[in-house]
């Protein structure tokens, strides 16, 4: 295998050609087979290549999407009920948001692999180290959104009789809709953007082909995974954006 393997990183030999002569080798193919193969390795384009792994890149998208959903999903869940609760406590609002924004500091890989002594290895660790990178723009974004939101406005609710819960929910929330949506936006970007790096704790995702092609030093299989990331973040903003429209409130500009 280290032969092998050299061959791959420092003789820069198709893998096609690697793989074929090792079958070769222990009598699984015929020589012939092992000439077709690598010639048809050598000529194919990196569309050609991606066209003929469409199955599994589909695959691995659809493992990409989960892992990110998910790890969005619970950030929400978390962060915009206690962006609520620390506008009611702005005492503790700043440090409580400077902790949870330690998290960011952390680099990703070493995250991942603090996971693995408490949650082993797979999709489990890689959701749960995502979800801590997703909670910090969200909780930021909706305190801020909701602090800060149409002062008038507020007065206005509370001359007229409602209770701080009222103006809460019906006053001080929708008018800062679109600051937490983008605050979701940001975190969705950097959850994909992130999940790519769960393929190395065994969670699957597009970061799989990247991980295989940095080992083989193979360029095609490393952007196989890197493109269809890249583009996926960019869809997935772009459809957040159009809820971000769908719900703004009447009246309310960016």
């Amino acid at each position: 295998m280290r032969q092998l393997n050299f061959r791959l990183e420092e003789g820069k030999e198709p893998e096609s050609r690697v793989a074929a002569d090792l079958l070769a080798e222990l009598g699984l193919i015929a020589g012939e087979e092992r000439v077709s193969e690598d010639s048809a390795g050598d000529s194919a384009s990196f569309l050609g290549y991606v066209w003929s792994r469409r199955g599994l890149l589909a695959q691995r998208t659809f493992e990409h999407l989960w892992l990110s959903a998910a790890a969005l999903g619970l950030g929400v869940l978390v962060a915009i009920p206690l962006g609520l609760a620390l506008e009611r406590r702005r005492r503790l609002a700043e440090p409580v948001i400077r902790a949870v924004g330690v998290t960011q500091t952390v680099p990703s890989l070493a995250l991942l692999a603090f996971m693995i002594p408490l949650l082993g290895i797979g999709v489990k660790p890689a959701i749960v180290a995502l979800w801590i990178y997703s909670i910090f723009p969200i909780l930021r974004n909706t305190y801020t959104g909701v602090r800060d939101a149409a002062p008038e406005v507020v007065q206005a609710g509370r001359a007229l009789g409602m209770t701080p819960w009222q103006v809460l929910g019906w006053v001080r929330l929708p008018l800062a809709l679109p600051v937490i949506l983008a605050g979701v936006r940001t975190a969705a970007v950097i959850t994909v953007g992130t999940a790519t790096l769960a393929a190395f704790i065994g969670a699957g995702g597009l970061g799989e082909p990247i991980v295989t092609g940095l080992q083989l030093a193979d360029t095609r299989r490393i952007l196989s995974g890197a493109i269809p990331a890249a583009l996926l973040a960019l869809l997935v903003d772009g459809a957040l954006a159009l809820v971000e429209r769908a719900l703004r409130p009447r009246g309310v500009e960016v």
